[in-house]
């Protein structure tokens, strides 16, 4: 949590918004094996950053190219119908 007089390392100004794949599931109102599924079968779906080298590292996803994603998929949608 920020407070107004909090100091954020310069370092961290210009990084991009990361989201957990629970975070993505959870904008999308879906569970984490759906998460999954648009991974695997979606290739335009963004890829993510592993925190570690070992299978059960953390992944994350920037939230920028979440967004772009899903609004990709909105316009689409119009296209379609």
């Amino acid at each position: 949590m920020h407070t107004a007089n909090q100091v954020i390392p310069v370092a961290l100004v210009n990084q991009p918004a990361l989201m957990t794949k629970a975070e993505i599931a959870a904008e999308l109102r879906r569970d984490l094996s759906t998460v999954d599924r648009l991974r695997s079968q979606d290739a335009s779906f963004p890829k993510p950053l592993k925190e570690g080298t070992a299978r059960q590292s953390r992944i994350y996803f920037v939230r920028a190219e979440f967004i772009a994603w899903l609004n990709r998929r909105l316009e689409s949608r119009g296209e379609a119908a």
